[in-house]
């Protein structure tokens, strides 16, 4: 009966949390901000609101800007209230204006991002969620030039297999993922290693001269075509469409505690409707202390401990950042709608 008590606990307590459906401002929230460097989306967010994965409710903006949600160092942000509702747009000098497209003279990669990007950078261009099949069928590093068993960029390297394309990617197998309740297979990461070009091509042996690596190229590590994925600034933070229940399977670096900025992996993706942006509550797993009474096991409610931010989906998973973190997490701690 206790376990049931604590668990309809639980659940109210998410459901009570899921159901809020509107933004509320900081009650020390500023009447004007400027855009520093280094600033990100999130953390404008959290000047102005309880709950910064709402910002896209209270920015205001023409609604023929493609994308409302550039905002660039110098910049200055107003709170302003329209029919009753607060609202934060860009201002001008003393007045607020309308925003319309523009040429800027600034390349288009400086708009601040919404997350640090420095600590998903290689996830968002190189590392990603392959077949089992997709890896093992693809050409494999033979050796390094003059016999080397270890290579690096500014090599020749040599593999065996089909060429796929001119450039490629050097990839070493990483992890094997499987949802911890159904064993389900959800993706093999394939870690990205280096960058190279074919250079000449025998019959099915290939010549890569190796343009760039971040780390030492090994025998047995697959080839891969590069993608020219460019790292996007154009999610913000929001709140998922259904309910979502997920748990973290993962966490990159290999340490046994997750902390703010770490990268980990959840068992739910975009069949489940997540996207990039979308923020979850992280829900630390209750400790298991013995009932003096009844010297049964009891399992203590979860508690709130964190949020995640999704930036990268596939199928059947997705990678997100620790944006917060109020005490230490670890893998198989719960996510949910925040």
């Amino acid at each position: 009966m206790r376990k049931l008590l604590y668990a309809l606990a639980a659940s109210m307590l998410l459901l009570t949390s899921w159901a809020q459906a509107a933004p509320e401002l900081r009650s020390d929230h500023p009447e004007r901000y400027t855009v520093v460097k280094g600033d990100t989306l999130w953390d404008i967010s959290a000047r102005f609101l309880n709950n910064p994965w709402y910002w896209p409710e209270i920015w205001h903006v023409n609604p023929q800007v493609q994308n409302p949600h550039l905002i660039y160092p110098g910049d200055e942000l107003a709170l302003v209230y329209i029919d009753g509702k607060p609202r934060v747009t860009k201002v001008s000098s003393d007045r607020v204006v309308k925003l319309s497209p523009k040429v800027r003279s600034e390349p288009i990669d400086t708009p601040i991002p919404a997350i640090p990007l420095d600590a998903i950078s290689s996830f968002l261009t190189d590392t990603r969620i392959v077949d089992v099949e997709e890896l093992n069928g693809a050409p494999y590093v033979l050796e390094g030039e003059d016999g080397r068993i270890i290579t690096g960029a500014g090599d020749r390297i040599y593999a065996r297999g089909e060429k796929p394309a001119d450039n490629l990617g050097v990839f070493r197998r990483s992890k094997e993922f499987r949802d911890p309740e159904t064993g389900e297979f959800l993706g093999l990461e394939a870690r990205s290693i280096a960058r190279g070009e074919v250079i000449a091509e025998n019959d099915d042996v290939l010549t890569l001269r190796l343009k760039q690596s971040s780390e030492e190229v090994r025998i047995g590590d697959r080839l891969l075509v590069g993608e020219e994925r460019r790292i996007t600034t154009s999610f913000v933070p929001s709140s998922p469409d259904s309910k979502i229940e997920a748990e973290m399977i993962s966490v990159d670096g290999g340490v046994s505690q997750i902390g703010q900025f770490d990268v980990v992996a959840i068992n739910r993706g975009e069949r489940e409707g997540l996207k990039p942006g979308n923020v979850m509550a992280v829900l630390k797993s209750g400790n298991l202390v013995r009932d003096p009474v009844t010297n049964e096991t009891i399992e203590l409610p979860s508690e709130r401990a964190g949020l995640m931010m999704v930036f990268q989906t596939y199928e059947k998973m997705s990678y997100g950042l620790i944006l917060q973190a109020t005490r230490p997490l670890s893998v198989g701690d719960k996510v949910t709608n925040p």
